[in-house]
């Protein structure tokens, strides 16, 4: 047992004591959880890893983060299986491929470790997948204010954290079908582009769609850092009456680009309250109880619930702009 270890077990051994309980049931040591994201360091990431934090708090979880310092699944991969290897009671992850990731997360499942994903609905392997959006609606609020922004015409591109990361793709899939289906004069200019977890990757890749596409009103981005590096090349282009910013942002990065006009609105879920919903699901599982539709998720409320999916999701969308990005700022986001 480590020193962390033998100081949770103490502190459970007092609480029991005062509780009545019996003084063994706190020798045991906590539960750990680790989870993998995409990326370590990102402002994303850290507010997803806040609400770990708070969730292991709460919940009596030994519960931790750990991110590859690139996009790269390889390394997803090897801190998966690092896992494993010292047999964590939990992994959470939020995978950048699923079909990379799946045989590891097979092997997890194998040596007993149950396995909650957050942007994982299609990832084999998985306890359950847990969402605090509707991924469809997702995509269509926000092609909603882009045509709205672009008057319902002309030429758009979408950006993505990596052409296979799940969620981005779900969410420019239904974007792009809702442009279709809606508004006949837009047009996606060319097939969508990965680099929007990183700032730089998207803000080079702007000023080349820039060069290559003259007549370009629209740029969409999923991946919180994807509308901040377009933002920062259409500013600096001095284009920002003329090509509209939409996509998923946190408020307190986005905020100089939203109060200036370029970035015309965000959207997103608070990753404060996915981290923290990851470990309530953890536990739940841990402690053996019944998920079913409906159930309360602490920290969240009732949640609906696909068993045979192994799917949790509650709808909890929310905007970013002039109006509500200093409210959302002032709740840490």
């Amino acid at each position: 047992m480590n020193r962390r270890e033998l100081i949770a077990g103490l502190g459970a051994g007092v609480a029991a004591g005062v509780f009545g309980l019996p003084r063994f049931a706190g020798a045991q040591a906590a539960k750990e959880m680790v989870t993998v994201v995409k990326i370590a360091g990102i402002p994303w990431f850290n507010a997803v890893e806040k609400g770990i934090k708070k969730g292991g708090g709460d919940f009596g979880v030994n519960a931790s983060m750990v991110g590859p310092a690139n996009v790269d699944p390889a390394q997803q991969v090897k801190l998966l299986e690092d896992l494993i290897a010292k047999k964590v009671s939990v992994i959470g992850l939020v995978p950048l491929d699923v079909k990379v990731c799946e045989p590891v997360l097979k092997r997890a499942q194998a040596a007993g470790i149950p396995v909650i994903t957050h942007e994982g609905p299609e990832q084999e392997g998985r306890t359950w997948n847990v969402e605090l959006i509707d991924s469809v609606k997702f995509g269509e609020v926000q092609m909603q204010r882009l045509a709205r922004d672009m008057n319902e015409e002309g030429e758009y591109v979408a950006y993505v954290g990596t052409l296979t990361t799940p969620l981005h793709n779900k969410w420019a899939d239904a974007a792009i079908a809702y442009q279709k289906q809606h508004y006949p004069k837009m047009k996606l200019a060319a097939d969508r582009f990965p680099g929007a977890d990183e700032i730089d990757t998207s803000y080079r890749t702007t000023l080349d769609v820039i060069k290559a596409h003259p007549n370009l009103k629209g740029i969409l981005g999923f991946g919180s850092n994807g509308p901040i590096g377009a933002g920062n090349a259409v500013r600096e282009k001095r284009l920002a009456r003329k090509i509209a910013v939409v996509g998923t942002v946190l408020p307190s990065q986005a905020k100089p680009l939203i109060m200036d006009g370029t970035i015309r609105e965000g959207f997103l879920w608070n990753p404060t309250e996915a981290g923290y919903a990851m470990v309530a699901v953890a536990k739940l599982v841990l402690d053996g109880k019944e998920i079913k539709d409906g159930v309360d998720i602490p920290g969240l409320g009732r949640a609906a619930v696909d068993v045979g999916g192994r799917q949790i999701k509650v709808d909890k969308i929310m905007q970013i702009n002039k109006d509500t990005v200093d409210g959302l700022i002032s709740q840490g986001l």
